[in-house]
């Protein structure tokens, strides 16, 4: 059975609504209780405090003849000075068989007598010698206590007991977390609102980018994502964007690779065919036999070169292409690539110049690979300027690494052409080519751990590769 599905938008407003309410909870369960417990702390640390400073004169009368009345007006005093009730409680242990029994012999409340009490903090000064603290529940409410033992003749005789209500505490506590259910009920239902609009503009957001992706998977890069802010969902829309413009152009540049494919298959095919049926012709001569052949011979070998482009393209991109280096002297296979081309030279009228260092030029690098980018750039160089070119090629070390450069002085290459030189599929002029020799020899480099560059202005281009040595 399928599960109900829960939308963007109304998962953001309930984490809101969640974070929202577990934050109340935690001030309710946790901080509001906390903050009870330490103000009582203090209030016991108080009573302690007095107990300390105040008991003197009043442990002085323990287990001597003073009057009543002299005792009971040091126990007003000390209860206006330290601004507490104070008890005085004698400790009588005669055949008492359950414990110590307490008995109030002087208070500074003159209504004390009417709160009944039962002084456990008491109790535990008389057990265990020290002072006490605690609280006790009474028909007035919580009551802090702290307990002071007097000492007669090496044991407890008396107890000095400070005690103060708490109740005003525990009101006001109760107050507080009153508050807090108040104004956390507002600021859930402010966060679920809250929530759920900013949810709903992220939603929209998303949604856009949701749409924008269908579009580009049917073919339409037409219409770019607005940018409506700086934040992370702005920045995957300029993402986005700058993805669709290169699906854009690589879609352009598909397109015109096929209709550039078509064109340089269809004429070879084309020309094959029609060079087949006129040998077909008997009556043909020697020497018309021998050019339809030398033609057939051209076409031909143009239909290889784009095969072999093809697959050296797909076997790079799918990083099956094998490499293997080998200490190489560059300027030996300079001098023997450059060699190959005389037969071209000649055609085109051109003239190559090598400019090569006296000492040997070694690298470590794969020979094949790098005579094939030496014969893409050279015929780059042929191709693409008129007869007459003059055409340099040199090899030199620099900087620990080792440069073959192609340079031309023919019209150069237009500057909106410079950053898509080395693309797939892409043509700078109307020459013959599929546009895929550049873009093998720039990848072949990488490969290499080098790289192939390009400077080019009116009369003067250069391609220089450059291979770690």
């Amino acid at each position: 059975m399928r599960r109900p599905r829960i939308s963007l938008r109304n998962r953001l407003a309930l984490v809101f609504f969640a974070i929202t309410f577990v934050a109340i909870g935690v001030l309710y369960l946790y901080v509001a209780p906390g903050l009870q417990t330490r103000l009582i702390n203090e209030k016991l640390q108080a009573l302690a405090g007095a107990a300390h400073n105040v008991s003197r004169p009043i442990a002085a009368t323990v287990g001597g003849a003073e009057p009543a009345s002299t005792v009971s007006d040091l126990v007003r005093s000390a209860g206006a000075r330290s601004g507490d009730r104070v008890t005085l409680l004698s400790v009588s242990t005669a055949l008492v068989p359950n414990g110590p029994q307490l008995t109030r012999q002087a208070d500074s409340s003159p209504l004390g007598a009417n709160t009944t009490l039962r002084f456990p903090a008491a109790y535990r000064a008389v057990r265990t010698g020290r002072l006490s603290t605690g609280t006790e529940a009474s028909s007035a409410g919580e009551i802090a206590e702290a307990a002071y033992p007097v000492f007669y003749q090496g044991s407890v005789a008396g107890v000095i007991v400070y005690s103060a209500p708490v109740a005003d505490v525990v009101r006001n506590v109760a107050i507080v977390r009153h508050e807090i259910l108040v104004a956390g009920g507002i600021a859930l239902l402010l966060a679920l609102i809250g929530g759920w609009f900013q949810a709903r503009a992220l939603g929209q957001r998303v949604k856009r980018l949701e749409r924008a992706a269908e579009q580009i998977a049917a073919g339409d890069f037409e219409h770019p994502i607005p940018v409506d802010s700086s934040d992370e969902l702005g920045q995957l829309a300029i993402a986005f964007n700058a993805m669709q413009h290169q699906l854009s152009q690589l879609e352009s540049a598909r397109k015109k690779f096929i209709a550039t494919a078509s064109h340089e298959l269809r004429t070879p095919i084309f020309s094959l065919g029609g060079f087949v049926e006129l040998l077909e012709d008997e009556d043909l001569d020697a020497e018309t036999r021998r050019r339809f052949l030398d033609q057939v011979r051209d076409q031909v070998e143009r239909l290889r070169k784009l095969s072999v482009d093809l697959l050296d393209l797909s076997r790079l991109e799918a990083g099956s292409l094998e490499l293997r280096e080998e200490e190489v002297d560059l300027g030996e296979l300079t001098r023997a690539v450059s060699g190959e081309f005389e037969p071209a030279l000649a055609q085109h009228d051109a003239h190559l110049e090598l400019r090569l260092a006296t000492r040997a030029i070694e690298a470590s690098c794969d020979p094949v690979r790098v005579a094939q980018i030496m014969r893409i750039l050279i015929d780059n160089a042929l191709t693409h300027n008129p007869s007459g070119t003059q055409i340099v090629v040199t090899a030199a070390r620099d900087n620990g690494n080792v440069k073959l450069a192609v340079r031309d002085d023919g019209d150069g290459i237009d500057r909106e052409a410079m950053p898509r030189i080395f693309e797939p599929f892409y043509t700078a002029d109307d020459a013959q080519g599929s546009g895929l020799g550049l873009a093998i020899a720039s990848e072949l480099a990488e490969r290499m751990s080098g790289h192939l560059s390009v400077r080019s202005k009116p009369g003067e281009t250069t391609f220089t590769l450059e291979l770690p040595s």
